[in-house]
This record gives structure tokens, sequence and C-alpha cells, in this order.
């Protein structure tokens, strides 16, 4: 035992000597190239503009510090609605592969193996050249539903007691969405939500088919069957790979620099072009990342949890 101690201290102690070797090291390239080092950047003023912004009033004369703070928020937004579209859009696919309705079956199948075998940055070029290039012009916008109009400018829909209408060359009232966010949104709900139909699928597939037969005894139709006995009992096996995916389509939300939607990386990597503190900005992006990271895998853990408690009280 005491040897075991004595090679885990020593481990530890190179490991923190290498460490130590290499912020040193780091230190005095930097300040051989007269490199400025240290986050005081932060409160420095930005002096450029941000097109999209959503939750803070941000203008060039605010510091990098609120500019970095707005790309997290529409990092957040994007994230947030990616992850409960793709879990809505995910399930009715996985379901739908299970049906017996063979054509739907199929084209659910279609639908996973196409997506899952392209890679989401070709999809995100895919979907961003559509609303921007095939899409036509607000005054010949398509109108799908009331209220919802579809153009190269993005994507505009009412909201209570605001009706988007056509001014000048765009619409004005209701809400709307980007070209570049729409683009982006649309690439990661329909890229994971075929990841996720296969998790929902080998989760009902894991429950045995004596619950089916025994819900079908209590006169139970197909429906209300899946509803009441087969999903809460798949849940247990559909919550841990599914953490996976929200992780996965957080994570893949910094591909939003490809197609210029100015998330946190975008606007990370501007502030590190002007300031030339790369290994600080490159730093911020990983903290912030590893922190939401943890965040969403902590309540689904927790989640994860309560779902089994729940199952072992039956």
């Amino acid at each position: 035992m005491r040897r075991g101690l004595i090679l885990q201290a020593a481990l530890v102690a190179a490991l923190a000597a290498v460490v130590g070797f290499l912020a040193w090291n780091t230190a005095q390239n930097l300040e051989s190239r007269r490199i400025a080092s240290g986050f005081a950047f932060l409160w420095r003023e930005a002096g450029f503009e941000i097109g999209e912004r959503t939750l803070f009033a941000y203008s060039a004369a605010d510091s990098y510090l609120r500019a970095l703070a707005v790309g997290l928020a529409n990092t957040f937004r994007v994230a947030a609605i990616g992850i409960v579209l793709a879990t809505v859009l995910g399930t009715l696919l996985g379901l739908a592969r299970l049906a017996p309705n063979w054509l739907l079956a199929k084209l659910a199948s279609a639908y996973v193996e196409v997506m899952r075998n392209v890679p989401l940055l070709v999809q995100l070029f895919f979907w961003y050249a559509i609303i921007s290039e095939v899409l036509p012009g607000p005054r010949d916008a398509l109108n799908p539903l009331p209220g919802v109009f579809l153009s190269n400018r993005g994507i505009a829909f009412p909201l209570p007691g605001s009706t988007p209408e056509l001014s000048g060359f765009n619409f004005t009232g209701g809400a709307s969405l980007s070209p570049e966010f729409a683009a982006l949104l649309v690439g990661l709900v329909t890229y994971t939500a075929a990841f996720i139909a296969e998790i929902v699928r080998a989760g009902i597939l894991s429950v045995p088919r004596g619950q089916f037969e025994a819900a079908e005894s209590l006169g139970l139709g197909r429906r209300d069957a899946m509803r009441q006995v087969i999903l809460p009992q798949a849940l247990r096996m559909i919550v841990p790979p599914l953490t996976s995916q929200f992780l996965n389509l957080t994570k893949n939300s910094s591909l939003a620099v490809a197609i210029g939607y100015p998330d946190l990386v975008s606007i990370a990597n501007t502030t590190m072009n002007q300031t030339g503190q790369a290994i600080e900005g490159i730093a911020i992006i990983m903290a912030v990342y590893l922190t939401i990271s943890l965040s969403i895998s902590a309540f689904m853990n927790w989640y994860n949890r309560s779902v089994a408690l729940k199952g072992l009280h039956r």
C-alpha cells in the first residue's frame, strides 16, 4: 500500500512539473515576442459590431467581455431550442421506424441513414445555401402557414398580438430568424434527430415483448400501450445515451462559424485576431464548453436517477 502511495505521489509530482514547465516556457516565449498575456483585454473596447444579439444590448464601444457574453447567449439560444426540437423529431422518427406501416418505417429508416452518414458541416452548408440562395426575396416570400414567411432574409413568424408584415425590403413585426441562425438550427436538429431516433428505437426494443402483450390484454390500444407502458420503461435505457446527443448538439453548434452565425467561437475568433491573445481566447472557449457540458450531464444524471427510482418502486 505504501509503495502504491509513493508511486501515485511521484506521478502527481511529475505531472505538476510538466505543467509548470509548459506554463513557464509559454510565459517566456510570450515575453520574448512581446505578446501580451492575461485577461485584462476583456475590459478593453471591442471595436466590432455583432449582427445578431438576443439577450444583451451591444455596440462596438462595449468591451470584449460583453461581446463574448453576446456570443455565449447566441450559443445558448441555438443549443436550447435545438435540444428540444431534436428530441421531439428524434422521438417521432424512432416511433416511425417501429410503425406497422411499411412505407412510413422505410421512409424513417432512409432519413436516419442519410442524415447520419453525411457530415454535419456539409449539411450546414446545404441548408444555408437553400435559405440564402434558393428561397425567394421578401416580396415573393413563401407563405406555408398563416403569418409565417420564408425568404432569403430568414424566417418570419407571428407572436401574440404581432404579425409580420412586408415593409420595404424586409418584414417588420412578429419575430424572425436570420438565415444563419435558421440554417444552423435546422442542420443541428435534423442531424441530431437521426441519432436520437436510433436511441429511442433501441430503448423501445429493449422492453420485453411480454409488456406489449400484457398491455394488449388490458385492452390498451397500440398508442396507449406505447405511451403508458412501453415508453416509461424504455426511458431508463434512453436517457444515458440521449445525454451524449445533447452534449454533441451543444458542441456541434461551434460549427456556426462556418456559416457566419456569431456564436461564442466566432466572436472569440474575432477577439483573438484583434488582440493576438490566442491562448487566453482558446482557454475561455474550452472553459465555457466544459462548464456547459458538465451542467447538462449533471442535470441528465439527476433526471436518470429520478426515473430509475420511480421504476424501482413499481
